[in-house]
């Protein structure tokens, strides 16, 4: 049988058997005695790490075994991570994000940024996610979290707040790092896309076109940024190639070249456009040019 966790289990089971020591990075923790677990709990969490494994990542009963791991180690933040994290990819968030707040309880150092993660992508809970990036930043700087910045999500975050300078701000300066350290073609196609549509909401249609085309130089296939670069031509009484450019977003969006972060196939990134929208304003933008 094939066993995800198998050599990770094993690495658990025989920490545990000496000492939990996964909370250690918290001030809570500092006041958790060791565990040392009796030879029962041990044969106990044995069994239950390898009853985990026989179902797959969204059984219910998947999740019970992790319940039950936890009785015995409540304080391993791993395991909070893990039970959370699989309901909040269900939508399960009222159920899933009390299990992240433990994990960030036991290891706040290695879970805060990841629950701010979750809340800006999954929950869109962007008032609370701006807070832990912040308090996140202040452990680690402005590191790295599923492949961007802090800042990243937080100009996110922002940018649905209707916040625009704000969010405008932290992209160009995300933006502007990038180049920094490791020059102009590092700048990730996502930043250029979304200080595209910070301009686009501030009715700067020129500016937002030039950051989509930035965006479009590096993903070629990029219908989002297309869909936007459409409708600022638009805005510019451009109709005709407003027309082009939305047929082509429309092209790309059904062989499926939209937002390409990994955690796409669970949630719509903010302003992703649905293929149904693509096609409506197709149609439309064609309906014009005939008349």
């Amino acid at each position: 049988m094939n066993r995800m966790y198998g050599i990770q289990n094993f690495l658990i089971i025989l920490f545990v058997n000496v000492a939990i020591l996964s909370c250690a990075q918290t001030p809570q923790s500092k006041t958790i005695a060791k565990q040392t677990l009796s030879p029962k709990d041990s044969l106990l969490l044995n069994k239950y790490f390898y009853k985990m494994d026989e179902y797959n990542l969204y059984s219910e009963n998947r999740g019970k075994y992790i319940d039950s791991i936890l009785q015995i180690i409540p304080d391993n933040a791993q395991m909070w991570q893990q039970r959370g994290m699989l309901l909040c990819k269900e939508k399960k968030y009222e159920l899933g994000m009390p299990y992240l707040d433990s994990a960030v309880k036991y290891n706040r150092n290695q879970y805060l940024d990841y629950r701010a993660f979750m809340k800006c992508i999954f929950t869109k809970n962007y008032t609370a996610s701006i807070e832990d990036f912040k308090a996140a930043k202040l452990l680690k700087g402005n590191t790295y979290i599923m492949d961007h910045t802090y800042d990243f999500y937080t100009g996110l975050c922002y940018l649905q707040l209707n916040k625009f300078d704000s969010a405008e701000y932290l992209f160009t300066q995300t933006i502007e790092d990038e180049k920094s350290q490791h020059g102009a073609s590092w700048v990730h196609h996502l930043h250029w896309f979304y200080l595209g549509v910070v301009k686009y909401e501030k009715e700067e249609y020129q500016n937002a076109i030039s950051c989509f085309d930035s965006s479009i130089n590096i993903y070629s296939r990029f219908s989002d940024a297309k869909y936007y670069k459409a409708l600022c031509l638009e805005k510019l009484k451009k109709y005709k190639e407003a027309s082009e450019t939305m047929d082509q977003a429309d092209n790309d969006s059904k062989h499926g070249t939209t937002i390409n972060e990994d955690n796409v196939i669970y949630e719509m990134y903010p302003y992703q456009v649905y293929k149904h929208v693509l096609e409506h304003y197709t149609k439309q933008l064609k309906d014009e040019n005939k008349r």
